[in-house]
This record gives C-alpha cells, sequence and structure tokens, in this order.
C-alpha cells in the first residue's frame, strides 16, 4: 500500500481493499522505521488518526468527500497549521503554535486528507539542500538504496560514518522525501526559486510550482511575497493535477489570487504531442551541466520529435542575469519580511533586558542561523537609500526583462519549454557542505528560478536514474495559467519514460546502514 499513488490509494478506499485508518497506520509505522531520514519536523499521530477515523465512517455510509478523502498527506513545516507546531526548522518560531490554518491546509482537510505531519526544509526556506534545519539534515532514501549502495561498494567509495548520503535537494527536502520514501501520497512544499521542483527532482517525484496566483498563499509563512508559491509533490502527473484541482482558485484571504472560477482539470488518457512546439533554450546549457543530464535532455528532445512535435531552439537572452537579480529581490524582502520576527509577539525572545533596542539584537542573533542574518544584511544593504535604484530598482527592470523574454517565445507559437531541473544528480553531503550556502544555491537554482520571477508554472518529472542509481529529473515551463497543457504534455512524457523507482521499501525496511544522527525530528510517538 505505501508504493500506491494517489489514484491507486482512491480506488483502494473506495472498493474497501483498505481503510483509511489501516492506511494511515501503515504509514505512521513507516515513519518511524524511516525517522533516520529525518524528513519530519511533527508527526501529527492523534490528529492523523482522528482524521482518519472519520473517513471510515465517511466511506461505510457511501459518503466520501472525493479523490483526497483517506488520503495520507503531509506539509512543509512553513505552512501555518492550527494547534500544530509550525518553525520553520528555526529557534526563532520553536514552540510557535499558530490559531489558525494555511489555505492549502484547510482545503486539504475540507476534502478529506489526513495529515501525517509537518516535514523538515532548510531554515525559512533558505537553501537548496535541507541542510540547514535545526532539526538536522534531510537524509535522501535513494542513499539508501540496494542499487546505490552496490554501485558504491564496487568503488570502493562507502563511508562508515553518519555522512554516506546524499541531499535530498531544498528548501522542501522534507515533503519530497516523504512522498519518495512512501510515508505519505501527497506532499504539500513551497516554491520561491525552485524550492519544490529542485528536491522533487533529487528524490524521484513529481514536481509542479503552479502559476503565481493560482494557489493562494495565505498562511504561508513568507520568504518572498512577489515569488512564494505553494508547490505539490507526488507520485506522478495525474496526481498532481488532482491536488492542483482541490487547491486552486480565488481566496479572499490573499489578494494576489486570481479572480476567475478555477475548472478543475481531468487529464486525457491518450495524449496526442504532434500539434505542439517544444521550445529548447539555448542558454540552459550552464557551466556545470552534467554529461547525464545534458543526455537525457537531448533523448528527450528527439523523443517529442519522433511523435511529432516540432522541437525548436529558442532564447532566452536575459538569462545569464537572471540569478543575480533573483539574489537582489530576494534578500531585499526576506529583509522586509524577517522583520516581523523581533522577540515581541510570538517565538523566539532572548532574555537580554538591557534596552529594547539590545533585545532586538539579540533576539534575532540567537533566533536566526547565519543564512538566514546573512540574506538580511543583504537585503537591508540593498534597500540603503544610496542603493535602492542602483540594486533594487534596476533587478525590477531585469526581471521585467526576464518575464518578456519568456512572453516573447511563447508568442512565437512555442507552447512550452523542456530544460534540465538541476545540474546533475543528489550531492553527497560531504561534497555539498563544502560551499556557502549563497554558492550552492545559485547552482541549484539555475534552472528552476527564472520561472518564479516571470511567475509560470513549472513541472518537473523523473526523466532516468544516473550511473550511481540516482534520479535525474527534467523540467517543462508552461504559459501563465495553462496548467491543463503543462500537465498533459508531462504525463505524456511521464509514460514514454516509464520511470519505475529502483528504490524498494524493503530497502528502508531492512536497511542495516540506517544512520543514528544526534539530531532528530521532533514526534509524537
Amino acid at each position: 500500500m505505501l508504493g500506491l499513488s494517489l489514484r491507486e490509494a482512491a480506488s483502494a478506499l473506495r472498493l474497501g481493499q483498505v481503510t483509511p485508518t489501516e492506511l494511515c497506520q501503515k504509514c505512521l509505522t513507516f515513519i518511524k522505521e524511516t525517522s533516520f531520514l529525518n524528513a519530519y519536523i511533527t508527526v501529527t499521530e492523534d490528529i492523523a488518526l482522528k482524521q482518519a477515523a472519520e473517513a471510515d465512517q465517511r466511506f461505510i455510509q457511501g459518503k466520501p468527500l472525493g479523490e483526497l478523502d483517506g488520503i495520507p498527506v503531509a506539509v512543509k513545516d512553513n505552512f501555518s497549521t492550527k494547534n500544530i507546531e509550525t518553525t520553520c526548522a528555526s529557534k526563532m518560531l520553536q514552540g510557535y503554535i499558530p490559531p489558525y490554518n494555511a489555505t492549502v491546509v484547510e482545503k486539504l482537510f475540507g476534502q478529506g486528507a489526513v495529515l501525517m505531519g509537518k516535514t523538515n526544509l532548510d531554515e525559512f526556506a533558505m537553501g537548496s539542500g535541507s541542510i540547514d534545519s535545526i532539526f538536522g539534515p534531510v537524509r535522501n532514501p535513494w542513499s539508501f538504496s540496494k542499487t546505490y549502495r552496490e554501485k558504491k561498494s564496487r568503488s570502493h567509495q562507502v563511508a562508515k560514518d553518519d555522512s554516506d548520503w546524499v541531499i535530498a535537494g531544498g528548501s522542501s527536502g522534507g515533503s519530497a522525501v516523504a512522498v519518495s520514501a512512501g510515508t505519505c501520497c501527497v506532499a504539500i512544499g513551497s516554491d520561491t526559486g525552485g524550492s519544490t521542483r529542485n528536491p522533487a527532482s533529487l528524490c524521484g517525484v513529481v514536481g509542479l510550482k503552479p502559476t503565481y496566483g493560482l494557489v493562494s498563499r495565505h498562511g504561508l509563512i513568507p520568504l518572498v511575497n512577489s515569488m512564494d508559491v505553494p508547490g505539490i509533490l507526488t507520485r506522478c502527473v495525474d496526481d498532481a493535477a488532482i491536488v492542483l484541482g482541490a487547491l486552486a482558485g480565488h481566496d479572499p484571504l490573499d489578494s494576489t489570487t486570481i479572480q476567475d472560477t478555477f475548472q478543475p482539470l481531468k487529464l486525457p488518457e491518450n495524449v496526442d504531442v504532434s500539434n505542439l512546439c517544444i521550445g529548447v533554450p539555448k542558454e540552459y546549457h550552464a557551466p556545470g551541466l552534467s554529461t547525464e543530464i545534458l543526455s537525457v535532455w537531448s533523448k528527450t528532445a528527439d523523443m517529442f520529435e519522433k511523435a511529432g512535435a516540432k522541437v525548436t531552439e529558442v532564447s532566452l537572452p536575459h538569462t545569464p542575469y537572471s540569478i543575480v537579480c533573483y539574489h537582489v529581490l530576494c534578500t531585499a524582502e526576506v529583509a522586509s519580511n524577517m522583520a516581523r520576527f523581533d522577540g515581541l509577539e510570538y517565538g523566539h525572545r532572548s532574555p537580554t533586558d538591557d534596552s529594547t533596542e539590545s533585545m532586538y539584537a539579540a533576539t534575532r542573533r540567537e533566533g536566526f542561523n547565519e543564512v538566514v542574518r546573512g540574506r538580511i544584511l543583504s537585503g537591508n544593504y540593498f534597500l540603503l537609500k544610496q542603493n535602492y535604484e542602483k540594486y533594487f530598482v534596476k533587478a525590477q527592470k531585469v526581471r521585467r526583462l526576464i518575464a518578456n523574454d519568456f512572453l516573447q517565445v511563447f508568442n512565437s507559437g512555442v507552447h512550452m519549454l523542456l530544460t534540465p531541473t538541476t545540474l546533475g544528480d543528489a550531492t553527497s553531503y560531504l561534497e555539498f557542505i563544502q560551499e556557502d550556502n549563497r554558492t550552492r544555491s545559485a547552482k541549484e537554482d539555475v534552472f528552476t528560478q527564472c520561472a518564479n520571477m516571470a511567475g509560470l508554472p513549472a513541472i518537473t518529472v523523473p526523466a532516468g536514474i544516473s550511473e550511481r542509481g540516482l534520479p535525474l529529473g527534467l523540467q517543462f515551463i508552461g504559459q501563465a495559467f495553462c496548467e491543463q497543457q503543462l500537465l498533459t504534455v508531462a504525463k505524456w512524457f511521464e509514460k514514454q519514460m516509464d520511470f519505475s523507482p529502483l528504490l524498494l521499501h524493503k530497502d528502508l525496511e531492512n536497511c542495516s546502514i540506517a544512520p543514528q544522527h544526534s539530531q532528530t525530528a521532533s514526534s509524537s510517538f
């Protein structure tokens, strides 16, 4: 049951092959058995069992609420959950209990979804590896697959300590791992510059970033208001479409959401791509792109051509400036958003009482890690009166040029873009920590953050297995509010690849090298 897609699990529940409570208990048990992955910060066992029991009654009465009824889900720990601790993986919010649910959480509950817990992330979602959390790093479950371990053993690269694993990607690494490992069917992440798509690619699952304004941000603790989007992580494209249908639409509590009524998506079983034009951006041949990603990217373009689609090289000329532009805008908004954490109303408060100013300074120094403090300082520098025009205003102008690049390509007849998601497969933890957070994020977000700055929908789909036995993913970027077309093409691609995860649940259940790390996720067990 733990390997089922959302649709398969919903069908099994509907046919009475398993009850919501039985499925919930299986997931809770496997969360315990895979705790070494550190995917969860809080496991909501009591809440999950209560919700599952309520779903049992609805199924007995023949009145399920829909395809999400009784389905185990997980939510990134930067979404507010009523009466459930929401920490953003930071000391600053450790112990904070929100009095309300984020809109996406409320909609999941309204559909009968069963909350397994809150997932781990980089502190305040600032990172690309899910290693900068006060609860410890997230481990990619593929690190413990039989195939990966055998390949490492043959190359004599197996370490004997707690560092013998590859990263999960970030910042929604816990959500990606929760789905990949089989502890839930669906997970919610956030995506500001690639934080859903990056870990989805590295963990071998589907990661969808909807068009900005299609899904409510209310209750998502903000990082960059103009780019933040709730993300969806699932095992297949059909599942992502189902969840998007449940979450999308106008929210009076979020003025940036669209006013138009959203029509739930239904993807066709048989897809014809012969009338499509697929663009391949020449600027995405970035430095550091692995030969394996380049190979699967080229083969995919050939595959579309053989199916009758037109594949053409396109240019997004301002792409080389995008990562620097993103850094300026991101840190400027971070500096503004993080100002609310001052120790007065909620979250951590330093005992320093020399003066109000000293309490502010001590609270923020103690509550934020080095990465968050660094971004705040950078953002405040860019927003200084003497720097505002030079950096922030200029970056906004470059952002407009980047968005116009996409518009010009789509207006030329191209339906969507095919690009890599990441430079390669998952990096080992020891290699990843050799570089600072800023450098790592610039590398990991190179293919993903442009879509955020342009507000476009994008999805990453598993595209194969690397020589090391780790997942590879490719990204499709679509036109604004054209999720139906984007997901339909992604489904066709998924079907052609026939991606069969080599990570078996028994590999994790019988894992003899499960690390015993010092920092473990908090849990109600």
